[in-house]
């Protein structure tokens, strides 16, 4: 491993990719195997989305602009899982329900929002040793990252993970319909006009459709290991 004089070296990896593709998974994985800290930015947004569906007002860039700088999102890892608190409340179930979902692309699309949270994000990786996953990790909030991956799978394997997902937690859901929504999410993703969805050139693209959790966490790892 390797060292800033009597300093382990830790870097900022980030991890890119479409919806469903297990980013937040492999990125606490990751984190957890090389003792790193874990921020979920997609957590950021979907809190922010929360918010303002909680707000019960109109949609308007200004509406949700003012509460992504208004409210103050933390992460605390407790008893095995990463929580997500919004002022001192925490929301970790409540920003994965499926109206935040099928509002999150139209929030996070927003300048201003986006703007509040990358600066947020910014300042929380600024030292290094963390692993962030969302949409333009790689390629906006820490486009200097020194280990960056875009990592994916087909559309049929993300809509066949979200299904089980939710099938544990015991929401009922029809799988046809979740493949529509993450075809649609990956559209609106890569086709809005802030920050689309996209590989950094200097990525490692790693496609994760026939790969294990465990080997798509390994992978990295040993992209980590010839960093440092």
């Amino acid at each position: 491993m390797g060292k800033r004089g009597n300093q382990v070296k830790k870097i900022i990896i980030a991890i890119d990719g479409p919806a469903g593709a297990g980013k937040s998974t492999i990125a606490k994985k990751v984190a957890a195997r090389l003792g790193y800290a874990y921020i979920d930015t997609g957590a950021m947004y979907r809190t922010v989305t929360l918010c303002f569906l909680e707000s019960g007002r109109p949609f308007s860039e200004e509406e949700v602009t003012a509460i992504a700088n208004r409210i103050c999102i933390t992460f605390q890892y407790r008893d095995g899982a990463n929580r997500v608190f919004v002022d001192g409340r925490e929301v970790t179930d409540a920003i994965r329900s499926l109206e935040v979902s099928q509002n999150v692309s139209r929030v996070a699309a927003v300048r201003g929002v986006r703007t509040a949270m990358v600066a947020a994000q910014r300042k929380i990786g600024e030292a290094g040793g963390v692993v962030m996953d969302g949409r333009d990790i790689g390629t906006v909030v820490f486009p200097g990252a020194q280990l960056k991956v875009f990592l994916t799978a087909s559309v049929e394997e993300r809509a066949r993970r979200r299904y089980l997902e939710l099938k544990e937690k015991g929401v009922p859901v029809d799988l046809a319909d979740l493949e529509k929504r993450i075809a649609q999410r990956d559209e609106l993703d890569e086709n809005r006009e802030i920050s689309p969805l996209r590989c950094a050139e200097d990525a490692h693209y790693l496609d994760s459709t026939a790969l294990s959790i465990e080997e798509v966490t390994e992978q990295i790892a040993q992209m980590a290991g010839k960093v440092l």
